[in-house]
């Protein structure tokens, strides 16, 4: 059984910084992809980040120098560094996981997916 938590949601002023954890267990695929989506109001769930089990990454141009996805394979835990953040990254981020489908952001090839944290940005 696939389970993923996330922490490290919080509410900060445009301009800081938080860090998401996504613990994960339960898998044992050689290869997979994870990322971080977020979805927020009245709005879609959109791909914000992705890494594969060789470390490549992909991210959604609104974040792009900005956000930073990666792993520790030793602690099964996905990370997202959020620096420069704008009150346009208010969401609820979720972290999710698939074995196949190559490196994307399209949320409805993902597999199994977390709760979600919430991220607020004050301006």
């Amino acid at each position: 059984q696939v389970q993923l938590v996330e922490s490290g949601g919080g509410s900060v002023q445009a301009g800081g910084s938080l860090r998401l954890s996504c613990a994960a267990s339960g898998y044992t695929y050689n290869n997979y992809y994870m990322g971080w989506f977020r979805q927020a109001p009245g709005k879609e769930r959109e791909g914000v980040a992705a890494i594969d089990s060789d470390g490549r990454t992909s991210y959604t141009d609104s974040v792009k120098g900005r956000f930073t996805i990666s792993q520790d394979n030793a602690k099964n835990t996905l990370y997202l560094q959020m620096n420069s953040l704008k009150p346009e990254d208010t969401a609820n981020y979720y972290c999710a996981t698939k074995p196949r489908h190559g490196l994307c952001l399209r949320p409805n090839l993902y597999d199994y997916w977390g709760q979600g944290t919430q991220v607020t940005v004050s301006s």
